[in-house]
Protein backbone atom coordinates (compact mmCIF):
# COMPACT_ATOMS: atom_id res chain seq x y z
CA UNK A 1 0.00 0.00 0.00
CA UNK A 2 1.19 3.66 -0.99
CA UNK A 3 1.42 6.37 1.71
CA UNK A 4 -0.27 9.21 0.56
CA UNK A 5 1.98 12.61 2.01
CA UNK A 6 -0.30 15.99 2.11
CA UNK A 7 0.94 17.35 -1.15
CA UNK A 8 -0.32 13.70 -2.81
CA UNK A 9 -3.76 14.09 -1.40
CA UNK A 10 -4.68 17.27 -1.91
CA UNK A 11 -3.64 16.88 -5.72
CA UNK A 12 -5.54 14.03 -5.65
CA UNK A 13 -8.58 15.73 -4.15
CA UNK A 14 -8.35 18.51 -6.10
CA UNK A 15 -8.18 17.01 -9.73
CA UNK A 16 -11.16 14.77 -8.43
CA UNK A 17 -13.10 18.01 -7.74
CA UNK A 18 -12.34 18.72 -11.33
CA UNK A 19 -13.93 18.01 -14.74
CA UNK A 20 -12.54 19.61 -17.93
CA UNK A 21 -9.95 21.72 -15.54
CA UNK A 22 -12.84 23.56 -14.24
CA UNK A 23 -13.07 23.30 -10.10
CA UNK A 24 -16.55 21.95 -9.05
CA UNK A 25 -16.29 22.90 -5.61
CA UNK A 26 -13.93 24.17 -2.62
CA UNK A 27 -11.79 21.10 -0.90
CA UNK A 28 -10.68 20.20 2.20
CA UNK A 29 -9.46 17.12 2.77
CA UNK A 30 -8.47 15.78 6.15
CA UNK A 31 -6.25 13.13 6.25
CA UNK A 32 -8.01 10.97 9.15
CA UNK A 33 -10.11 8.29 8.05
CA UNK A 34 -8.66 8.44 4.63
CA UNK A 35 -9.22 5.11 3.35
CA UNK A 36 -12.12 4.39 4.99
CA UNK A 37 -13.67 7.64 3.58
CA UNK A 38 -12.69 7.51 -0.03
CA UNK A 39 -15.38 5.44 -1.71
CA UNK A 40 -17.88 7.76 -0.38
CA UNK A 41 -16.00 10.81 -1.03
CA UNK A 42 -15.72 9.78 -4.72
CA UNK A 43 -19.69 9.45 -4.68
CA UNK A 44 -20.38 12.46 -3.53
CA UNK A 45 -17.81 14.15 -6.12
CA UNK A 46 -19.67 11.86 -8.84
CA UNK A 47 -23.33 13.14 -8.11
CA UNK A 48 -22.15 16.99 -7.18
CA UNK A 49 -20.86 16.78 -10.83
CA UNK A 50 -23.70 15.53 -12.33
CA UNK A 51 -25.74 18.44 -10.34
CA UNK A 52 -23.84 21.14 -11.68
CA UNK A 53 -24.17 19.63 -15.22
CA UNK A 54 -27.40 20.40 -16.22
CA UNK A 55 -28.95 21.30 -19.66
CA UNK A 56 -29.80 24.61 -20.45
CA UNK A 57 -33.62 25.14 -20.18
CA UNK A 58 -33.81 26.73 -23.19
CA UNK A 59 -32.48 24.52 -26.36
CA UNK A 60 -32.11 25.41 -29.77
CA UNK A 61 -35.54 23.39 -30.35
CA UNK A 62 -37.46 24.77 -27.71
CA UNK A 63 -36.62 28.19 -28.90
CA UNK A 64 -37.42 26.97 -32.64
CA UNK A 65 -40.85 25.88 -31.18
CA UNK A 66 -41.56 29.01 -29.36
CA UNK A 67 -41.24 30.82 -32.50
CA UNK A 68 -42.93 28.01 -35.15
CA UNK A 69 -46.45 28.26 -32.23
CA UNK A 70 -46.44 32.17 -32.23
CA UNK A 71 -45.35 33.48 -35.34
CA UNK A 72 -45.16 31.98 -38.59
CA UNK A 73 -42.13 30.46 -39.21
CA UNK A 74 -39.06 28.76 -36.86
CA UNK A 75 -37.21 31.36 -38.76
CA UNK A 76 -38.74 34.61 -38.11
CA UNK A 77 -37.19 35.04 -34.93
CA UNK A 78 -37.46 38.98 -35.05
CA UNK A 79 -41.70 38.17 -34.39
CA UNK A 80 -43.05 40.16 -31.73
CA UNK A 81 -45.12 37.59 -30.84
CA UNK A 82 -42.37 34.82 -30.66
CA UNK A 83 -40.28 37.48 -28.57
CA UNK A 84 -42.65 37.45 -26.29
CA UNK A 85 -43.69 33.76 -25.70
CA UNK A 86 -39.70 33.82 -25.21
CA UNK A 87 -39.64 36.49 -22.58
CA UNK A 88 -42.53 34.96 -21.18
CA UNK A 89 -41.10 31.68 -20.59
CA UNK A 90 -37.84 33.30 -19.15
CA UNK A 91 -39.59 35.44 -16.84
CA UNK A 92 -41.58 31.62 -15.40
CA UNK A 93 -38.49 29.94 -14.94
CA UNK A 94 -36.41 32.60 -12.97
CA UNK A 95 -39.96 33.42 -10.88
CA UNK A 96 -39.73 29.75 -10.39
CA UNK A 97 -35.85 30.34 -8.89
CA UNK A 98 -37.06 33.04 -6.92
CA UNK A 99 -39.49 31.59 -4.87
CA UNK A 100 -36.64 29.13 -3.76
CA UNK A 101 -33.93 31.98 -3.27
CA UNK A 102 -35.75 34.91 -2.13
CA UNK A 103 -33.00 36.87 -1.36
CA UNK A 104 -31.10 36.58 -4.58
CA UNK A 105 -31.51 40.33 -5.50
CA UNK A 106 -29.62 40.87 -8.85
CA UNK A 107 -31.80 37.93 -10.40
CA UNK A 108 -34.81 39.84 -9.33
CA UNK A 109 -33.42 42.76 -10.76
CA UNK A 110 -32.90 40.84 -14.05
CA UNK A 111 -36.34 39.18 -13.35
CA UNK A 112 -38.14 43.60 -13.50
CA UNK A 113 -36.02 44.28 -16.58
CA UNK A 114 -37.22 40.83 -18.01
CA UNK A 115 -40.79 42.57 -17.10
CA UNK A 116 -40.62 45.81 -18.39
CA UNK A 117 -38.88 44.50 -21.87
CA UNK A 118 -42.20 42.14 -22.40
CA UNK A 119 -44.48 45.00 -21.36
CA UNK A 120 -43.13 47.34 -23.92
CA UNK A 121 -43.25 44.76 -26.52
CA UNK A 122 -46.80 44.34 -25.49
CA UNK A 123 -47.81 47.72 -25.91
CA UNK A 124 -46.14 47.88 -28.92
CA UNK A 125 -48.08 44.87 -30.09
CA UNK A 126 -51.52 46.33 -28.73
CA UNK A 127 -51.01 49.28 -30.92
CA UNK A 128 -49.87 47.63 -34.01
CA UNK A 129 -52.31 44.99 -33.81
CA UNK A 130 -54.92 44.93 -31.36
CA UNK A 131 -56.25 41.26 -32.76
CA UNK A 132 -53.11 39.71 -32.51
CA UNK A 133 -52.41 41.24 -28.91
CA UNK A 134 -55.72 39.78 -27.37
CA UNK A 135 -55.56 36.52 -29.12
CA UNK A 136 -51.38 36.30 -27.83
CA UNK A 137 -52.59 37.11 -24.20
CA UNK A 138 -54.99 34.38 -24.15
CA UNK A 139 -52.80 31.81 -25.61
CA UNK A 140 -49.94 32.72 -22.78
CA UNK A 141 -52.72 33.12 -20.34
CA UNK A 142 -51.24 36.96 -19.48
CA UNK A 143 -53.20 38.89 -17.10
CA UNK A 144 -54.05 41.92 -19.09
Amino acid sequence: MVKLGQSGISRMASFLYTINGKPLANFNFKIQNFCSTFAAEIRRIILDALKKIEMPYLTKEKKESFFTNFSEKAANTGSIEGQIALLTERINRISEHLQANNKDFSTHRGLMQLVGKRKRLLTYLSKQNLQGYRQLIEKLGLRK
